[in-house]
């Protein structure tokens, strides 16, 4: 198979449930120059198998990764093809079958375009409609992703395309030095915002970030996510994530004490002042919460790693 122009990776751990019709949709993309890369990351479940199935059709291929870590996965499905733009998909997702032709172009269209993502919609599970404590920004946090029916250039990192659905430049992925391992879901821990750093590089570095409509992506939430204590370790690992992207920012120090601290009594305060309003009550107090953690990681960093750099 000669070079493709885009490779779909789909990074997967412990999902045999959802990966099959994930892999499916990439497999019908209305795309001719394409290839699919299955990172099986770790898995003791029927991944295997389920991929196995599906690799009669000449586009797909399997790898197995060992070490533990969605960053690890991701550089290495990018080592694994040789397509100048990488798109990925999580393993709970179904593409839209223009998903790598909207990305191409776009591409294609904008030499200095090195990140860019699609809207995200939600698939509910069977029986289940959303809570009334989950509000339309705490979607957020299950994927869901639109920012209209335009093309959309991001400069604000906090804005940056949902993960699930998401492409980047070989160039400058090389240029960056791929993912940063220490971000990124590692098995049931729930780091993230590697996204979000890799726009702050690239933006940085006079690369744009793109939202492309047209891209479309549907995210299965699973039941357990439908439940408050999901939301409240996902925010918990959040903070953690923020402390350290401001330690690779250099922004660490006694002030996170002071961040954090502020943080947390705003949240609480708007927490009580929207008593009556389940959503904005959980959303502020989720806000609070995850400041704990953020808090605890500033703490221990400070304590075991006392020659860090610090903010001046």
């Amino acid at each position: 198979m000669p070079d493709p122009q885009i490779a779909a990776i789909i990074c997967t751990h412990n999902r045999d449930n959802y990966l099959g019709a994930a892999i499916d949709s990439l497999l019908t993309q209305d795309y001719p120059d394409f290839e699919v890369v299955v990172i099986d990351n770790g898995s003791s479940d029927r991944t295997r198998e389920v991929v196995e199935e599906r690799l009669s059709h000449p586009r797909l291929k399997y790898v197995y990764e060992p070490v533990l870590g969605l960053s690890v996965a991701r550089n290495t499905g990018a080592k694994e093809t040789t397509a100048p733009i990488l798109a990925y998909l999580d393993d709970d997702a179904v593409a839209s079958p223009q998903w790598l032709r909207a990305l191409v172009t776009a591409y294609e269209h904008n030499e200095k375009l090195a990140v860019a993502g699609g809207k995200v919609t939600l698939i509910w599970p069977d029986g289940i409609t959303p809570p009334n404590w989950i509000s339309s920004e705490l979607a957020g946090s299950l994927g869901l992703y639109d920012l209209g029916d335009s093309l959309v250039y991001i400069n604000e990192p906090g804005l940056t395309p949902r993960g699930l659905n998401y492409s980047i430049r070989r160039t400058f992925l090389e240029q960056v030095g791929g993912f940063d391992p220490n971000l990124g879901r590692k098995g049931k821990n729930l780091l993230s915002n590697e996204e979000l750093y890799m726009t702050e590089l690239a933006l940085k570095q006079g690369w744009q970030v793109a939202y492309i409509p047209e891209a479309l992506a549907a995210h299965n939430v699973a039941p357990e996510r439908t439940k408050p204590g999901w939301f409240l370790q996902r925010s918990w690992w959040q903070g953690i994530s923020e402390c350290y992207r401001e330690e690779v920012a250099g922004r660490t120090g006694i002030r996170q004490l002071g961040r954090g601290g502020e943080r947390i009594v705003r949240g609480l305060y708007k927490s009580l002042k929207y008593l009556g309003d389940p959503a904005k009550r959980f959303d502020n107090f989720l806000y609070a919460y995850g400041q704990i953690g953020y808090l605890s990681s500033a703490i221990k960093a400070m304590v075991f790693t006392p020659n860090r750099r610090k903010e001046s």
